[in-house]
């Protein structure tokens, strides 16, 4: 089995993750970055890996000079700072065009691409995420497609900005109370450790599969956000004693277009053999710890 990775997006929360366990795995992994990424995430393995910055060299030379089996594509711009619509587009769908054209032109076998459950017209990353999974259903006829669509991911080393990492650092501060909406709404809290290994799981089965699959990747178990932030001070509390940080539930509106209960079928990526191993209670308690 060819070994060889491209790795996009490493710097990053998942990608930092799946980079350390490809290479435990024993796969040559080249990654994409920018001169500007900061690779604190993953500063231990910089000597173990190809790197290219994207900002100085065209993608194609990449392929031209390293035989790339497998593209893993994981960047993206989830647009939170009211960014400009056309840089989140020319991130989630004009660069994910570029890196696809260059797999498919230097006849790569496969093209790994990360998608979100959520609906495709709910904001600007969702439209640009699920347009270019229409470009990857078009285009394959000339490369295998593996899209995997995935839940609230969470674990240690994420951004200080998501939803999970904030709220903890509002405990550690501690903050006098958090903000929240009613929290009814459900999600699949998913450990990242968990998301890895379907990335895995497929990486290892895709010659069984067909030309484009798509996968979604969670529990298969959904909590409410309320129930989950409560847990998480619960977890908290126990680990570092009573916390005066007040839950304030329903002080904030849901947003607009809010999901409130999300769609996920895990069942077939668990046919190729992938399982959870972390229970919500664990991964809360790993993170809490960090």
């Amino acid at each position: 089995m060819d070994k060889s990775i491209l790795l996009t997006g490493a710097t990053g929360f998942l990608g930092s993750h799946l980079l350390e366990a490809l290479l435990n795995d024993d796969y040559d992994v080249v990654i994409l970055k920018r001169t500007t990424s900061d690779t604190w995430r993953i500063k231990h393995l910089l000597k173990r890996i190809k790197s290219y910055d994207v900002d100085k060299i065209p993608i194609e030379k990449v392929f031209q000079e390293q035989h790339i089996d497998t593209v893993i594509h994981t960047a993206c711009h989830y647009g939170r700072n009211n960014d400009a619509i056309s840089k989140v587009v020319d991130s989630n769908l004009m660069f994910g065009l570029s890196l696809l054209e260059a797999a498919t032109f230097f006849n790569t076998a496969t093209f790994f691409n990360t998608d979100t459950l959520l609906q495709k017209h709910l904001n600007t990353y969702t439209l640009s995420k699920k347009q270019f999974v229409e470009w990857l259903r078009q285009q394959s006829d000339k490369i295998q497609i593996v899209n995997l669509k995935l839940e609230h991911m969470y674990g240690p080393g994420d951004d200080k900005t998501k939803f999970v990492p904030w709220i903890v650092d509002q405990f550690k501060q501690p903050a006098d109370e958090i903000k929240l909406t009613k929290g009814k709404q459900l999600r699949d809290f998913i450990y990242i450790d968990d998301v890895v290994s379907a990335y895995l799981i497929v990486l290892e089965r895709k010659s069984q599969l067909q030309s484009f699959n798509e996968f979604d990747v969670g529990t298969g178990k959904l909590t409410s956000v309320k129930s989950f932030v409560e847990s998480l001070k619960l977890a908290y509390e126990k680990q570092h004693g009573k916390c005066k940080t007040i839950l304030n539930f329903g002080a904030l509106p849901y947003r607009e277009g809010e999901i409130m209960i999300v769609e996920m079928d895990n069942s077939e990526i668990m046919q190729l053999g992938w399982s959870t191993k972390t229970s919500l209670v664990d991964g809360i308690n790993k993170i809490i710890g960090k």
